[in-house]
């Protein structure tokens, strides 16, 4: 069975070689993720380089996406490196504190002050210590500790509600945009956006960077702010894909909101045709353990039952002890939830409306594939908008997408339910069609005898123009 739902790793020190990374590629790694919260530009231009050489070790496109940092809203350092809070003390955040102490500690956000008003409820350490404001004068916010503990240095800071005024795009995100297109990321994840002009604006940027090297992202919005809730359908009108980012959305709408909101989140994107990627402390406990707990286990497997597109690891792939064995683990949970996923295709069909022939031919081929039960569906495609409407709904009949461009075999890595291989450029109809039939025999999906659906354009070669659709059995070329 080939596991439909993709997996987004996470690459830092412990995954910083070709073997593992090859290995983790081999186990079922689809895109790898480079967060720029670390690391400085050469190092991402290095670690993107031997991602595209192991991918070709390999013999399968693998896509990259290039993970912004955003605003740093931080608290600075401790002169002791950290300090530990008492329930009930008092303990102030002051923007021009230089080095921290037992009574006060600076802020890299220097604009927190003017955002917060008394009794704001502040969350650090992703909601570890909890702080509620008592007043604020100047540079200073004074607080009293809710929830106390140990605070080390640059932890971050979340208000209960959301409400921060910091942009989503630092001066920092504008030059790593830069060094993102100079290695032709295939997606940039943008963090912490409100609105839709957050993602405009983004992309803007990322389309004027890769201009000189005629490449174009997709772009992520990473929904982590309370204030994207409710403009979640302007942020994916203006975004390719979603990430549920449940790590400072969790701080800001509180732990039991998210669950609830996941399954909103993926709803929302199939339904506007967009990808999503659930995210955060997936297989937390296999940073350090060979084996994920039940609990990981089944948050994994309810991402998959919730449709999303891909499930990703962080920290597990990124600095932890088994980055392989977590990539394993993760696909084995993906299948076996997808083998008990009852398919009932007819049902998202009954309210489908559609005013383009493309998306017309691509629902045809989903509705024919269903009821032939045909072995697979190969969708010829220049753009990838074909498989990525098919992937949009559920069904048990693998999707390929056969195509000529390299970025379109990259991007359509990150969709569910779609592998993409290479099928050179022609305008001859029946030399493509044989070209497909023989493309997937020597790939081993299909057998002599087997049905499958084709779907291309004509004139072969133009770009969003899907308007054909065949029932073919292989070896009649």
């Amino acid at each position: 069975m080939q596991r439909a739902t993709k997996i987004v790793s996470t690459i830092g020190p412990a995954s910083n070689d070709m073997a593992t990374l090859v290995r983790m590629i081999r186990a079922g790694v689809n895109v790898v993720r480079l967060n720029f919260s670390h690391g400085k530009a050469q190092d991402h231009i290095d670690r993107a380089k031997m991602v595209r050489e192991a991918a070709a070790e390999c013999g399968v496109e693998i896509a990259i996406m290039a993970d912004l940092q955003g605003p740093k809203i931080r608290i600075g350092k401790f002169e002791q490196g950290k300090i530990n809070l008492e329930n009930g003390s008092k303990f102030i955040l002051d923007a021009e504190c230089q080095m921290g102490n037992q009574a006060m500690v600076g802020l890299d956000y220097k604009e927190l002050p003017r955002d917060i008003r008394a009794n704001d409820v502040l969350l650090l350490n992703d909601g570890l210590i909890v702080l509620v404001v008592d007043r604020v004068v100047g540079s200073a916010i004074h607080t009293t500790v809710r929830i106390g503990g140990e605070l080390s240095n640059n932890k971050g800071i979340n208000r209960l509600g959301g409400g921060l005024s910091a942009p989503a795009l630092t001066g920092k995100d504008m030059e790593d945009i830069k060094t993102a297109m100079s290695f032709q990321a295939d997606y940039v994840a943008v963090s912490f956006p409100k609105s839709a002009t957050d993602m405009i604006m983004a992309r803007q940027l990322a389309n004027i960077a890769g201009e000189q090297y005629k490449h174009k992202p997709q772009m992520i919005a990473k929904i982590e702010r309370a204030e994207a809730i409710p403009a979640l359908q302007e942020i994916l009108d203006a975004s390719d894909a979603i990430m549920v980012a449940r790590g400072d959305l969790a701080v800001e709408v509180g732990n039991a909101a998210v669950p609830a909101l996941q399954k909103r989140m993926i709803k929302l994107a199939r339904a506007s045709n967009k990808m999503t990627i659930t995210a955060t402390q997936m297989m937390e406990s296999m940073i350090v353990n060979a084996v994920p707990t039940r609990a990981e286990v089944s948050d994994v497997a309810n991402a998959v039952l919730d449709g999303t597109d891909a499930v990703m690891t962080s920290a597990e792939t990124a600095s932890g002890k088994y980055p392989v064995e977590t990539v394993e683990a993760m696909a084995a949970i993906c299948l076996e939830a997808e083998k008990s996923d009852v398919v009932k295709l007819d049902a998202d069909f009954l309210n489908a409306t559609f005013t383009r022939i493309d998306q017309s031919i691509a629902y045809g081929a989903l509705f024919t594939a269903y009821h032939l039960r045909v072995k697979a569906i190969a969708a010829l495609t220049e753009s990838g908008s074909t498989a990525l409407w098919m992937s949009r709904h559920n069904i048990d009949i693998p999707i390929y997408a056969l195509t000529p461009s390299l970025l379109t075999q990259r991007k359509s890595a990150l969709y569910r339910n779609v592998t993409p291989f290479e099928l050179p450029h022609s305008t001859d109809r029946e030399a493509v069609l044989k070209a497909a039939q023989d493309l997937l025999l020597a790939k081993g999906v299909v057998q002599k005898g087997d049905m499958i659906v084709v779907t291309w354009g004509e004139p072969m070669g133009q770009i969003g123009g899907t308007n054909a659709l065949k029932i073919m059995k292989i070896g009649e070329y």
